[in-house]
């Protein structure tokens, strides 16, 4: 487990943030399985009426003075210690700070920055000048953060925010849920039997319990788009190198074989918009001059969309609720004449995985089990399935150049894969719509399968993950007659024995567009959602 005494001491911090904003607070025991409903019994009405506006409308709120900035940061940190009490996502709060930043704000005689008092959660990872960061490894609970990280200059000094949260990640921060021998496990806000996902799995239950407005993850395999997903909210992976943090902790730096990427989280597209639009204006670049200098762009649409829709990807075939959704959105979509709707072929998914998980572990894991042994901590399940992977091997030089070789190799391929859509009408697919995943969110210990997210990190496209419905235990049946494709199919059909083992489950789906193609991706979805926004509940 590590030494209790470092672990205590990061327990402590947060349960005296939790406690200093939210003392006294009696919770139902045992909690309900969905504990969406527990802040109508514990928040006044002005608090649910400020947490319950949009992203966009609170920004609007905020900046015609129509709330006061700090009536905004103490209704989002009592819902935040709200959502540590149900779902255990927040690794502190910071109430000193953004009160007094709040009231900073409010004593200003004109609104500063697009994101003037808007209150932000951010990963733990991200770090916070002053603050301990232990980037979810137990011998880090003493490390403190010295200089600032980036990021959060640039949405506060820049932007006009209030950073006023950190949450949870997993143990190496690389699992798709969240769960370490620090804080312990987040879970799903709508079903706590079923994992909130990772590895900004904070971030996830946060928002999706709406005790934030807006968060910020990182996402190197699908650590945005699996946690908004699995809790029914938005989670954007932009193009590498668009949004940096310099100044943020990592297991191990300068591995450059597969780019992480930091992005937004927010209750609805709107949110994630209004932070790239904010944080682009502030021209990073200039700073961080690794950032490619590319503000964000008002783009023109064709006239009529061409989606790909990949309904499997060959090597595990979805959940039912999954292709539910798929086939909502799908047939909806070939009814309008403003979408041309073609079938996406997957081509050698399997292979970009190895690639993949190969360049994740460049050093076959030497890393990642040296700081586990020097903090005297147990790898838990996920940890050691990464571990287990056939990939997973210690490198020469010349080794991990051919692996590089290979990645570019099957990156060349792909694009020509997608140029190859247009042959016949010089109109290549504009979008691929596709799961985020196999199914929604696993039981816990079960996030084991990456490729429908971990494929387009490889291939540096954008993507962002919406919801779509819920599950539905009279559409959502469990097909009998299924026979497995491969053995990872035949684990994950295992995981579904029926729609009620994933009651209130949010149901997901995920939209890709080429490299640079963010504006698009965004714009896309736009006219998706409009499209099909009476369908969708």
């Amino acid at each position: 487990m590590g030494s209790p005494v470092l672990i205590e001491k990061a327990l402590k911090i947060r349960d005296a943030s939790i406690d200093s904003v939210l003392p006294g607070v009696t919770l139902p025991d045992p909690l309900p399985q969905n504990v969406q409903g527990i802040p109508d019994t514990i928040l006044n009405p002005e608090e649910l009426q400020i947490t319950g506006y949009d992203t966009l409308q609170l920004v609007k709120k905020l900046a015609s003075r129509e709330l006061s900035c700090e009536s905004v940061t103490k209704a989002f940190l009592k819902r935040a210690a709200l959502a540590q009490k149900t779902v255990n996502c927040i690794t502190e709060l910071l109430p000193e700070h953004a009160i007094k930043r709040a009231k900073y704000l409010d004593s200003l005689p004109h609104p500063t920055g697009p994101l003037h008092g808007l209150p932000i959660s951010i990963k733990e990872q991200f770090g916070f000048e002053g603050k301990i960061n232990n980037n979810a490894f137990v011998v880090n609970c003493d490390r403190q953060q010295i200089p600032a990280c980036t990021l959060n200059t640039v949405l506060e000094d820049h932007c006009g925010a209030i950073i006023f949260a950190r949450t949870c990640q997993p143990q190496s921060v690389m699992h798709l849920e969240t769960n370490n021998n620090i804080y312990g496990r987040t879970v799903n806000p709508y079903n706590r039997k079923l994992t909130a996902g990772g590895s900004s799995g904070g971030e996830g239950a946060l928002v999706g319990f709406r005790g934030s407005p807006l968060g910020m993850g990182g996402d190197i395999g699908g650590s945005i788009r699996v946690p908004a997903a699995n809790c029914g909210i938005y989670g954007f992976k932009p193009t590498p190198f668009r949004v940096g943090n310099p100044g943020g902790m990592g297991l191990i730096v300068g591995q450059e074989g597969i780019i992480g990427c930091i992005g937004p989280l927010a209750p609805s597209l709107s949110g994630i918009e209004l932070f790239m639009k904010a944080y682009l204006g502030t021209e990073p670049w200039i700073k961080e001059s690794y950032l490619t200098p590319l503000p964000w762009r008002q783009i023109q649409l064709p006239k009529k969309l061409k989606i790909g829709v990949m309904w499997s990807d060959g090597i595990v075939k979805p959940h039912p609720p999954i292709t539910r959704a798929l086939s909502l959105l799908v047939n909806s979509l070939k009814s309008n004449p403003a979408f041309e709707i073609v079938d996406w072929e997957p081509i050698d998914h399997d292979k970009c995985w190895d690639i993949t998980c190969a360049l994740y572990w460049e050093d076959g894991g030497r890393r990642l089990q040296e700081v586990l042994r020097s903090g005297d901590e147990e790898p838990l399940e996920l940890t050691k399935w990464l571990l287990e992977q056939p990939t997973m091997k210690p490198r020469t030089l010349e080794e991990v150049w051919a692996l590089k070789a290979a990645r570019n190799s099957y990156r060349a391929m792909y694009n020509q894969h997608w140029l190859n859509t247009g042959r016949e009408d010089s109109h290549p697919v504009d979008a691929i719509l596709s799961p985020v995943g196999p199914g929604c969110a696993p039981p816990h210990d079960q996030s084991k399968y990456w490729n429908y997210t971990s494929q387009w990190n490889l291939l540096e496209y954008p993507s962002i993950s919406f919801p779509v419905t819920k599950v539905d235990s009279s559409l959502d049946v469990r097909d009998s007659s299924y026979r497995p494709i491969s053995k990872a199919d035949e684990f994950n059909h295992g995981l579904y024995p029926g729609p009620e083992a994933y009651e209130d489950a949010p149901v997901s789906l995920q939209l890709i567009t080429r490299r640079y193609e963010d504006e698009k991706c965004i714009e896309i979805l736009k006219q998706i959602e409009a499209a099909t926004h009476d369908l969708r509940n």
